[in-house]
């Protein structure tokens, strides 16, 4: 039996990515030394990076590489972790605490590279991060962030109001960071690029084979598939916002949040210069972060929290538009002709978690809104671990899992703090 494939939702992304590669199903009884299970950033980067090693590995996709938050994401490639420097530093000491904020710092660099090195046609362009205040009370904060990244000597600065309206068009912000090592793509002809790089390096890619149930059985790990089984010596768990069951306890440790994104028509170029003259994306310091970008044609990308389903009508994104209009009036009597959502996967302490909950098996998940960089960046630390095992250190902590107290009331719980930051966002307080 073969599982159904399903078609990707609706997005600008399913029109315009590159074509995807063919990643079959698994058939029949098959073995490798290492089975990736999850077709997005991190298991098809930590795929490359295996294959690059000699390393026989295979990627078990319940539907197509970026079907998932990898395809359907803002397409921003941000530098950093959600938490500053500083307080990375506190959190994990001097050794662990720098190099988690050396790797994640030059997240942005490896996507760009491998971008170049396997010429992934993706709409690349390291445009630069903006990270914005709405409110004055809001600029201290940001000042802080610019002078810690400063003193690690990334290539940033610190805004004050009229520089951010020359580079976002808009007067809304009264201080901003700039990080010149972040930048945009099209996450899903990304995601389809890795594939097909970790296809040409030597990994097998499978589509259309959900992982089941995994059990040790004679030394192996044994993934069961509709179609087949795969069995591998070490297994990576890499599923994110969409985690099953199908390790204990690991759904019940992230909370799985919706993200929305609505996009424009092809904007005149002059309108484009007016709005976003420097393509640098942006995403706002708030309550609920709304973020967006200018593509290479000319298309404005808004995204934010959204309702806890699947969407696809810009109808159903009444509240970016209106914020759209708000930041830039003239913008009015534009159509949107595209909306789409995914789930990505948050945590309590708002750290990617990785986990070693049994011998031989990885787990990796949660990037908290700053997966294409991060996700991307974990491929090689996760393959470090895998071929050096428990001797091999990598540059992020390696923690047990934990239960969310109350899980199940996840999706009430996001619903009252998405609307009671949008209220506070929209009166400033």
């Amino acid at each position: 039996m073969t599982a159904r494939r399903l078609p990707l939702p609706p997005s600008l992304y399913a029109e315009t990515a590159r074509p995807a590669p063919e990643t079959p199903p698994v058939e029949g009884d098959r073995r490798v030394s290492v089975a990736v299970v999850g077709g997005g950033f991190t298991g098809l980067s930590t795929a490359l990076s295996l294959a690059q090693l000699g390393v026989d590995v295979a990627v078990l996709e319940a539907h197509e590489p970026g079907w998932g938050a990898s395809g359907r994401n803002g397409g921003q490639v941000n530098p950093g972790l959600k938490h500053d420097p500083d307080q990375v530093e506190r959190d994990f000491g001097p050794d662990l605490g720098a190099r988690m904020v050396a790797l994640s710092g030059n997240a942005p660099n490896l996507v760009f590279s491998l971008v170049q090195r396997h010429q992934i046609a993706c709409g690349a362009l390291q445009s630069g991060t903006l990270r914005a205040a709405c409110q004055p009370r809001q600029d201290a904060d940001i000042r802080t962030i610019a002078d810690q990244w400063l003193r690690r000597g990334a290539p940033s600065e610190w805004l004050d109001q009229a520089g951010c309206e020359a580079i976002t068009g808009a007067r809304r912000y009264t201080a901003a960071f700039l990080d010149r090592r972040g930048g945009q793509l099209n996450p899903l002809g990304y995601a389809r690029g890795l594939a097909q790089a970790a296809i040409q390096a030597g990994a097998a890619v499978h589509g259309a084979s959900p992982a089941l149930s995994v059990k040790r059985d004679g030394g192996a790990w044994h993934v069961a598939t509709p179609s087949g089984t795969m069995r591998a010596e070490k297994l990576v768990l890499a599923t994110n916002g969409y985690t099953t069951d199908l390790w204990p306890k690991l759904r019940r440790s992230i909370v799985p949040v919706f993200s929305a994104i609505v996009a424009s028509e092809r904007l005149p170029e002059a309108l484009a210069q007016a709005i976003l003259p420097t393509r640098s994306v942006v995403y706002e310091v708030g309550s609920v972060t709304v973020y967006y970008r200018l593509d290479r044609d000319n298309r404005l990308l808004m995204g934010g929290r959204s309702v806890q389903r699947d969407l696809s009508r810009p109808a159903e994104l009444r509240y970016l538009i209106a914020y759209a209009l708000r930041l830039w009036p003239v913008l009015r009597g534009i159509k949107w002709t595209h909306a789409w959502s995914g789930q990505l996967a948050i945590t309590p302490d708002h750290y990617p978690h990785i986990h070693e909950p049994a011998e031989g098996v990885l787990v990796c998940l949660a990037y908290n809104g700053r997966g294409v960089a991060m996700a991307t960046a974990m491929g090689p630390e996760l393959a470090k671990r895998i071929v050096g095992g428990k001797a091999a250190e990598i540059d992020m902590p390696i923690t047990g899992i934990k239960e969310i107290p109350f899980h199940g009331l996840w999706k009430s719980a996001v619903a009252a703090r998405v609307t009671y930051g949008r209220m506070r966002d929209w009166l400033g307080v």
